[in-house]
């Protein structure tokens, strides 16, 4: 008898990221999952997908809440694919949950809804993609 239900194995392959995941006004108690210095603030399902995006990446946004989440105004999770049918990596840089969160909460800031807010006279928000190599050189 033949079932109607998910393919596990898409499962594995697919990851949910909830935008608590990484946001610094949340608390580990509240749903984020790295470390606050690495966080950012406030973060979209559009940005997360935009940088995703950017990087290669298959996303789906779904219109879901973080079931620990009180407040409308976040809704949304990205689904992102991070293995092929084959179990092989879609990309070596993205081995894991992890990888993927610190990745999107290292990009989002760069991004240009993100750097024109923050008043436009900094030298690093007219960089774009060159942005990463500038940094470096700050340090």
């Amino acid at each position: 008898m033949a079932y109607l239900t998910k393919n596990p194995a898409d499962e594995t392959r697919f990851l949910c990221i909830y935008p608590a995941y990484i946001n610094s006004k949340k608390t580990l108690a509240e749903g984020r999952r790295i470390p606050i210095e690495k966080a950012v603030e406030n973060p979209s399902c559009a940005e997360i997908r935009d940088v995703l995006t950017a990087a290669g990446m298959n996303v789906n946004v779904e219109n879901k809440m973080y079931p620990r989440e009180w407040n409308r105004e976040f809704r949304g999770r990205v689904r992102v694919q991070i293995k092929q049918e084959d179990d092989t990596l879609c990309q070596e840089k993205f081995a894991s949950r992890k990888d993927v969160m610190f990745y999107v909460a290292e990009m989002i800031p760069k991004l240009k809804t993100r750097t024109q807010k923050s008043g436009g006279g900094d030298s690093g928000a007219q960089q774009g993609e060159g942005g990463k190599k500038g940094k470096k050189k700050k340090k």
